[in-house]
């Protein structure tokens, strides 16, 4: 494993246009104009900040815009995030704005998002047009919701094998990027990229970010995604925070095996991260950001980062002081256990049942014990 943070393999890839003070400046200070003012202050005077969900949250409802924004309403939440194109009826800009009208009607903020849009990733779909294409209808979807971000994403952990690695797929989403800068940039709109899957590392992404141009791309940061690249989610905020325009938090089970390190996803303040203190940093480093919960429970994943060296292949340049943080998260972990959420008399009914209680209890604790969300009951 490579220990420094800025591989030397990786200056000769990235140009580097930018330097990190100077993105982080640029970018952070660009925040507020891009999410909006996500603070206000409670009966203390103290800024709070403010709750959202992800409609993958509760896919399994199949539910579209509209009778999303009435359960949002319901829940007294800040913020939505429609993470896929499919929640709407249509994409003319007269269902468009009664979206809008109807958000903005019962005070709900919306962050607009696709799916993939890197063309050499195995995931990408060409449903939309061409990657380039795909972008562009997200950014006029963003534009007409008044969605300061469109949140997309390069690929999965599949990404990261074959020669290049992910190197070589990161080449391609810039260039993606980089097709659509002057549009974004028009419309006010800035791509969220998210580390989703397995793709990339946070390092990686903000690499990513600093070379495509961080002025109209930022970060979607996934703090359940980070375990799947070996990663602890609070280290994975510490690095991404000052990219980040939206977000997709969820907590997860982290625990020690004998040769690997065990991950599960479960609801927040089920797993093993130290929410309170992720809460705290994160009230430090990226306030402006709205905490939106992508809540994804269960698919146990078993990592082999001790017992098997074929594992490192697709991690050539991990860093070492990161990895660390990762195994001591483990180290202090307890097994995954799948939560006990109602039943019911179909096995889609089980899923969409549990799906709902488990994004309303993560709706609670956020609420209740961090001390998020903007709303009061």
């Amino acid at each position: 494993m490579d220990q420094s943070n800025h591989p030397s393999t990786r200056r000769s890839f990235l140009k580097s246009s930018l330097a990190w003070s100077a993105g982080a400046a640029l970018t952070t200070s660009g925040l507020t104009r891009f999410t909006g003012a996500a603070l206000a202050q409670n009966n203390t005077g103290s800024k709070r900040i403010a709750l959202g969900f992800d409609n993958f949250s509760i896919r399994a409802l199949g539910w579209k815009a509209s009778a999303l924004l009435d359960y949002a309403a319901k829940q007294q939440v800040d913020y939505i995030m429609f993470s896929d194109l499919d929640v709407y009826e249509s994409f003319e800009d007269c269902a468009l704005r009664d979206v809008k009208m109807k958000a903005d009607d019962l005070g709900l903020k919306i962050h607009a998002g696709t799916g993939g849009v890197c063309p050499s990733s195995g995931a990408f779909n060409d449903r939309h047009g061409t990657a380039q294409e795909h972008l562009e209808l997200t950014i006029r979807v963003a534009k007409a919701l008044g969605s300061p971000v469109a949140r997309c994403y390069l690929g999965t952990g599949r990404d990261r094998q074959g020669e290049g690695g992910i190197w070589r797929h990161i080449k391609e989403m810039v260039k993606t990027l980089q097709s659509v800068r002057s549009q974004a940039l028009d419309a006010g709109v800035k791509i969220a990229v998210e580390n989703h899957a397995g793709d990339m590392q946070s390092w990686e992404l903000v690499q990513l970010i600093e070379e495509a141009g961080p002025e109209f791309v930022g970060a979607t940061m996934d703090s359940g995604n980070a375990t799947w690249t070996i990663e602890d989610p609070t280290a994975s905020l510490e690095i991404l925070a000052p990219y980040a325009v939206s977000t997709g938090l969820r907590d997860s089970a982290v625990w020690e095996k004998e040769k690997s390190i065990g991950v599960a996803w479960t609801a927040i303040g089920e797993g093993s991260v130290d929410f309170k203190e992720y809460v705290r940093k994160y009230s430090e480093l990226c306030p402006d950001t709205p905490f939106i919960l992508e809540i994804i429970s269960g698919i146990p994943r078993d990592y082999s980062v001790y017992g098997d060296p074929g594992f490192w292949n697709v991690y050539p340049e991990a860093r070492a002081k990161d990895f660390a943080r990762f195994v001591e998260l483990s180290k202090a972990g307890n097994p995954y256990q799948p939560a006990e959420n109602p039943k019911g008399s179909t096995r889609r009914e089980t899923e969409q049942l549990g799906q709902l209680a488990e994004l309303e209890r993560s709706i609670q604790y956020c609420k209740e014990a961090l001390g998020l969300g903007l709303k009061t009951a």
